[in-house]
């Protein structure tokens, strides 16, 4: 069937394919959710590297993440050229309007993962993000009682956070900067901001990589703002049975709310009652420069420098070892 998407007529094939089955939604519901949030969704892409990933079966089958902009590219949508650490590159589409969105849906995307830049500077990040992910023993909850005390010391440093569920228990908090700072720093400041939550309390909220010393806390992951790290787009459809979408939030909802109040029908109502609550993120951008000078104190009055890359990283100048503890111990002893 033919979509009307805009000024742009999308072809949308097998209508009726069932993608999430527990619900009876069929990826014509996943291409007509997408509309009903069009405004949200292309805000939150715009202009961004992508990687799309892709559940041609629906959830049930199998999946992959496709970074490359596919060979059918329409030409319209434009792309932009990303480095990855490994010094490899990819054409990553850079989604800019609401029928963009629906002709990756048509392949099958479910989920958006776009990059924290710009297609016109892919190399000075645009967002701070700061992922609270829930560890075992731990649930949204705890998540939201670890952004309830993000959200001061954001403020405190100069910067205002936007809260979204992750579509599963945890939390992202995205921060729009200017795009003055490189990935490395970008990244040292989501560590200054995790230690300080660590420092503030303790016994609930860690930066430890390794998750046996991580314990029933929420991990503030700073990893996730390593270059080629990227985190689900708001509104983006999760690959779970019950169909939840990443929800932009305000502040003062987060006490009241849980992930799976968010899937693909009732986010169509909240939007239709309420529309983008992120709409004025783009509004003005905020600057790194006390979130870097905490980072200067922990490494001069504390000691703290980096904190280990993800393992498919190159190693880092200056980065501790990339060994478990444990076993770090075991190998001394």
């Amino acid at each position: 069937m033919e979509l009307t998407v805009g000024d742009q007529q999308v072809r949308l094939s097998s209508p009726g394919k069932m993608y999430f089955p527990e619900r009876g939604f069929t990826k014509l519901d996943v291409a007509k959710y997408y509309m009903s949030v069009s405004d949200g969704i292309t805000r939150a892409l715009r202009e961004r590297p992508t990687t799309l990933e892709r559940y041609p079966e629906g959830v049930g089958g199998e999946s992959f993440f496709q970074k490359r902009a596919p060979k059918n590219l329409p030409e319209w949508i434009p792309t932009a050229r990303i480095s990855f650490p490994s010094g490899r590159h990819a054409d990553e589409i850079c989604p800019t309007s609401a029928a963009a969105v629906i002709w990756a849906a048509n392949l099958g995307c479910l989920t958006f993962h776009p990059w924290p830049v710009r297609r016109d500077d892919t190399d000075h990040p645009d967002e701070l993000r700061i992922d609270l992910d829930p560890q075992p023993g731990t649930d949204f909850s705890d998540a939201v009682r670890a952004a309830q005390q993000l959200q001061p010391l954001l403020e405190e440093l100069g910067l205002r956070g936007w809260p979204k569920t992750s579509g599963g228990r945890g939390l992202h908090v995205f921060v729009p900067i200017e795009p003055e700072w490189n990935f490395a720093q970008v990244r040292r400041s989501a560590i200054a901001v995790g230690r300080e939550l660590e420092r503030r309390d303790p016994s609930r909220i860690t930066t430890a990589w390794w998750k046996e010393e991580r314990g029933s806390r929420i991990f503030v992951d700073y990893n996730q703002t390593a270059r080629d790290r990227t985190i689900a787009s708001a509104y983006s459809v999760r690959p779970n049975q019950r169909g939840t979408v990443s929800a932009p939030l305000r502040w003062d909802e987060l006490p009241s709310v849980h992930p799976d109040d968010f899937d693909l029908a009732s986010m169509q109502e909240r939007y239709a009652e309420l529309g983008d609550v992120h709409a004025d993120m783009d509004e003005r951008r905020f600057r790194l420069d006390a979130a870097l000078e905490l980072a200067a104190r922990d490494e001069s009055e504390h000691g703290l420098g980096d904190l280990p890359y993800p393992p498919e990283h190159p190693k880092v100048k200056g980065e501790p070892k990339r060994v478990q503890p444990s076993r770090a111990k075991r190998v001394a002893d």
